[in-house]
């Protein structure tokens, strides 16, 4: 939708800010096949325009979208990183879920909303800082942590986390443990996720040392890669191939088991490795209720006694009916 084909009434955006908007939301709608699919992003876009997801972000991607504004409602209303009403420049979230509230989230939460004078989802008179309880943010090997429009503060405590908002109103700049150089604006960050890189991508650390240091331990005690059996190596090993070409019980005369791999040895890479890989042998493995295997030439006169078991290899007598 550009601003030659705008609806009338649709959302009270100027028309420098609509076309510019409408631009950004044609570049999101050509990363999918359905145009639909790109309301996440959009919804992102509109909340970097005004900090929230106002009545005319709703409208707008609506509009864009072909779809209804109840439709966009209800998807923006059920995340909860897009805002319904006006946001701060930064959004500090503190972790409450299990291993932070262990360490200390709770705690920090309420020095920080005895601090700020606000609790969850509030904003500071000053408009710099809404406070948050947030969900676990996959750092559980820095807990405690402080989200700040995403951006990563581990370790914090009640003094830290104090001194952190403290420099957030002061509008210094603020380094976050990992990632980017400083922390950006809540509008800044919007765009972002909506998908249109600020070229911050590889400022700072990512991967910590705690992170790091469970994978140098997993290193450490991982002992030596366990052969496979048949390698020759030791007493795990299975029973030995048989000589001269001779075919295991059930398997075929080129060696190989009846599972495809061969026999005494472990299947490679590759291999056949299950029953759904197998290549199907009888009938009975490609008709359901088919006839099992028989070693009789199709067409040849059976050699069986009507009413005869030749199950274990040998006739038994069919008895008189009395």
């Amino acid at each position: 939708m550009t601003l030659e084909t705008r609806r009338e009434g649709t959302c009270a955006y100027d028309d420098a800010t609509y076309e510019r908007l409408a631009a950004d939301a044609a570049a999101i709608v050509a990363r999918y096949p359905q145009a639909r699919s790109g309301l996440l992003p959009m919804l992102h876009l509109v909340q970097s325009e005004e900090g929230f997801v106002s009545r005319d972000g709703i409208a707008f991607c609506a509009e864009q979208l072909d779809l209804s504004t109840a439709e966009v409602s209800a998807v923006a209303t059920f995340y909860t990183q897009y805002k319904r009403h006006p946001n701060g420049t930064y959004t500090v979230g503190v972790c409450t879920n299990t291993l932070c509230a262990v360490m200390g989230g709770d705690e920090i939460f309420d020095a920080l909303s005895d601090h700020l004078g606000v609790g969850h989802d509030e904003t500071t008179d000053d408009g710099a800082i809404t406070l948050e309880r947030v969900e676990c943010n996959a750092a559980c090997d820095y807990a405690p942590v402080v989200m700040v429009n995403w951006e990563f503060f581990d370790n914090q405590t009640p003094d830290s986390a104090r001194a952190l908002a403290d420099g957030l109103r002061l509008g210094q700049d603020v380094a976050p443990t990992r990632g980017a150089a400083s922390v950006c604006t809540f509008k800044q960050m919007s765009r972002v996720l909506a998908g249109f890189s600020d070229g911050r991508a590889d400022e700072g650390v990512g991967a910590g040392p705690a992170t790091l240091e469970g994978l140098r331990i997993a290193r450490e005690q991982a002992g030596p890669s366990r052969p496979g059996p048949g390698t020759g190596t030791g007493a795990d090993d299975g029973p030995a191939a048989p000589s001269d070409g001779a075919a295991v019980d059930g398997a075929a005369d080129d060696g190989t088991a009846a599972g495809g791999a061969a026999a005494g040895s472990a299947p490679e890479p590759g291999d056949e490795q299950s029953s759904a890989e197998r290549e199907p042998a009888t009938p009975s493995d490609t008709t359901p209720g088919g006839p099992p295997p028989s070693d009789e030439t199709p067409g040849a006169p059976s050699t069986s006694t009507p009413g005869t078991s030749t199950a274990s290899g040998t006739a038994e007598p069919k008895e008189d009916d009395e």
